[in-house]
C-alpha cells in the first residue's frame, strides 16, 4: 500500500505541475475577475506572521459519519444563512443551496459585497409537506399550492453580506437582496424563439456556475427534467413526453425545451438571460476565460452518465449568443464543431442550428463526442492555465469513485481547435476519497476538492463507499512536505455533501454550501440529521463561512514554502 500511496503522490504532483517559487502567476482575467474559485488577491503580511502561519499544522481528519460539520485543526466556521432565513421582508432564503460566488462592490475592500447562491432542488417532505411514500401514485395527489411552495424554493439568491468583527453577516434588507425563482420571467439569448416563446419562466435545477469578466453572476440548470420532464426522440424523429418525477407540467405547461441552460443574472437588479449558444443539456458549471481581443471561452459539462464535455467559443468580444459552440473527442484531441452550417451530418438531422442546441445531446453523439463518466466541475489551474474536469462516476460502467480530466489546449492557447488529454483515476480507496465533485484553487495554487457519494450508497455495507463514510473536502498542497496528498479537511453531517467553495478575494475566507443534511428523511418527525441544530431539530442546508490560520496559510504556502 504504501508503494502505491508514493506513487499517487507524485503522479498528482505531476498532474498538478509544480509551483515555482514566489507568487502565483494568476492570468490576468483570473485576478481581475475572480471568474473561478481562484482568490484574486492577498495582502502583504509581516515576517513575523508569516513565521507564525509557518507553525500551522496541515492535519487530516479521519473519515467520519457523524452529523455534524468537522473540520481540522486551525478551522473554524459560522453560518451566515439557512433555508428559511429573511433576506428582505418580502423574501427568504431558498433550500438546498448549492453553488455560491462572491462579488465585492469595491476591489479594495473583500470584506462587502454580494454573495449568489444556487437552490438546486427541493424534498417535499420538507418544502411542501408531501410525502410521496404515503401514495401507491403521489403524482395524483399532487397540489397546485404544494407546487408552488417548491418553485418559490429553487433558482437563486443575491444576499448583500459584510464580514463585521470577523463574521460574515447578511444586510438585511438590502435593495440587492432578492430572489430568482422557478416563476421568474427570462430572456432567452436567441434570435429565434423556443416553442413560440422569447420570454420563459422561471430557472431550476441550479448546480454550479461562475462570474463573468463583465461582473454578472452565471448559474447552471443541471437535472432539469426533474420538474418539467423531457422531450425525447425515436429513430424517425417523432417526438414524446416522458414525465417528470415532481410533476409540475402537471399544474404549469412549459416546455422542458426551456429549462437546461447557461443563466446569467444581473446583481444590481436580478434580471436574467438564458444563453442559448451554449447548447442545452445538464450543465453543472460554465467556467468563463476572456481572451486578449476581448473574446469569451466557456466551459461547460454535461454531468449525465456517458455525455459530454463541451466549449463556446465566441466571434465577438463579450459574447455568449455570436459564436460556435463545440464538443470534445478527447481520443484524438480534437474540439468538434455543432455548427449546423458546416456539419452535414447535422443538416440530415435538424432543421436548423436552434434545434441543434436543444437537441445538443443528440447532436453531440452525431459528430463523435466522447462519452465521458459524469463530468461536472470545471477549473483553469492558475499556475498552468490547464482546465480541470472531474469525472464524478458512471455506476453504469463500473466507474463508482471517479477521476479527474486534465485538458492542456495546444499552445496553451483557449480558443485552440486541439488539445491533449489525460485521465487520472483519483477515486479509490488507495487514495482515500471517491466522487469528485466541485473544485477550487487558492492563491497558492492548491487544489481543494468536494466529494459527491449519494445519500442512498454512503455507510452502507451492501455499498463501495464504506471507507469513505460522509462526504467531504479535501485539499491538495502544491508544494511542501504534503506536496500531492490527498488531505481531507472538513466533514459534513448525515446525508449531506459539501459544495460551491468560493474563496473571498482576499483567500481569508472560503465560503461553502452544506447542502441537503437529512436527505433521507422518511418522517419529518425523526429526521437523519438535526444539522445545523435549530430548535425544531429539522435539517437545513445552510452556506457557511469557513475561517482560520489553517486557510491563510494554505493561501501563502508559496511565500512560505521559499
Amino acid at each position: 500500500m504504501k508503494t502505491i500511496m508514493d506513487y499517487n503522490r507524485r503522479k498528482f504532483i505531476s498532474f498538478l505541475g509544480k509551483a515555482s517559487i514566489g507568487i502565483v502567476a494568476v492570468p490576468p482575467f483570473l485576478v481581475s475577475c475572480g471568474n473561478t474559485t481562484t482568490p484574486s488577491k492577498s495582502e502583504k503580511i509581516s515576517d513575523e506572521y508569516l513565521a507564525k502561519l509557518k507553525e500551522v499544522t496541515l492535519k487530516a481528519i479521519q473519515p467520519s459519519d457523524a452529523d455534524d460539520l468537522l473540520l481540522s485543526e486551525g478551522l473554524n466556521y459560522h453560518t451566515i444563512v439557512k433555508w428559511g432565513d429573511k433576506i428582505s421582508d418580502v423574501d427568504a432564503f431558498g433550500f438546498n443551496n448549492d453553488f455560491t460566488c462572491f462579488l465585492p462592490f469595491d476591489e479594495k475592500n473583500p470584506k462587502d459585497g454580494l454573495l449568489w447562491v444556487n437552490h438546486e432542488y427541493v424534498n417535499p417532505l420538507f418544502v411542501s409537506d408531501f410525502n410521496h411514500r404515503e401514495f401507491e401514485n403521489p403524482i395524483a395527489h399532487r397540489t397546485k399550492e404544494q407546487v408552488d411552495k417548491e418553485m418559490y424554493n429553487v433558482g437563486g439568491s443575491i444576499v448583500r453580506i459584510k464580514e463585521v468583527d470577523g463574521k460574515w453577516e447578511i444586510v438585511k434588507n438590502d435593495p440587492h437582496n432578492r430572489r430568482i425563482t422557478a416563476q421568474t420571467p427570462i430572456k432567452l439569448n436567441w434570435d429565434t424563439p423556443i416553442k413560440g416563446a422569447s420570454t420563459v419562466i422561471g430557472t431550476n435545477s441550479n448546480c454550479s456556475g461562475g462570474i463573468t469578466p463583465w461582473n454578472t453572476f452565471i448559474t447552471c440548470e443541471e437535472n432539469y427534467d426533474g420538474f418539467f420532464g423531457e422531450t425525447e426522440y425515436d429513430e424517425n424523429n417523432k417526438a414524446t413526453h416522458r414525465p417528470s418525477r415532481s410533476g409540475w407540467e402537471n399544474f404549469y405547461e412549459y416546455p422542458p425545451e426551456h429549462y437546461g441552460w447557461v443563466v446569467e443574472v444581473n446583481p444590481k437588479d436580478g434580471t436574467a438571460q438564458k444563453h442559448v449558444a451554449l447548447g442545452r443539456f445538464a450543465h453543472e458549471c460554465c467556467t468563463l476565460y476572456e481572451l486578449k481581443d476581448k473574446r469569451v471561452v466557456a466551459y461547460t459539462g454535461d454531468d449525465k452518465n456517458s455525455e459530454h464535455l463541451y466549449k463556446f467559443i465566441s466571434s465577438k468580444p463579450g459574447s455568449l449568443k455570436e459564436g460556435t459552440l463545440y464538443v470534445a473527442d478527447t481520443v484524438n484531441g480534437k474540439w468538434l464543431s455543432l455548427d449546423w452550417e458546416t456539419q452535414a451530418v447535422l443538416k440530415e438531422k435538424f432543421k436548423n442550428q436552434t434545434e441543434v442546441l436543444v437537441r445538443a445531446r443528440e447532436a453531440a453523439k452525431l459528430v463523435g463526442a466522447t462519452e465521458l463518466n459524469r463530468p461536472e466541475d470545471i477549473e483553469i489551474d492558475p499556475v498552468t492555465g490547464n482546465i480541470f474536469v472531474t469525472l464524478t462516476n458512471n455506476k453504469d460502467k463500473g466507474d463508482y469513485h471517479g477521476s479527474i480530466l486534465k485538458i492542456e489546449e495546444t499552445e496553451g492557447a483557449f480558443d485552440a481547435l486541439t488539445f491533449k488529454a489525460s485521465t487520472y483515476i483519483a477515486g479509490g480507496e488507495e487514495n482515500g476519497f471517491s466522487c469528485p465533485d466541485n473544485l477550487a484553487f487558492d492563491l497558492s495554487g492548491n487544489l481543494w476538492m468536494t466529494s459527491d457519494m449519494s445519500g442512498s450508497s454512503m455507510n452502507r455495507e451492501d455499498k463501495p463507499y464504506m471507507p469513505f463514510k460522509n462526504n467531504s473536502l479535501f485539499v491538495i498542497p502544491r508544494s511542501g512536505k504534503d506536496a500531492g496528498k490527498v488531505i481531507r479537511v472538513a466533514s459534513a453531517p448525515k446525508d449531506a455533501e459539501l459544495t460551491g467553495p468560493w474563496f473571498s478575494p482576499d483567500g481569508k475566507t472560503l465560503f461553502l454550501s452544506v447542502q441537503h443534511p437529512g436527505e433521507q428523511t422518511e418522517d419529518i418527525k425523526n429526521p437523519t440529521s438535526k444539522w445545523p441544530f435549530d430548535a425544531d431539530n429539522i435539517p437545513k442546508s445552510a452556506v457557511v463561512a469557513i475561517k482560520g490560520d489553517l486557510i491563510e496559510k494554505m493561501n501563502r504556502l508559496n511565500e512560505i514554502e521559499v
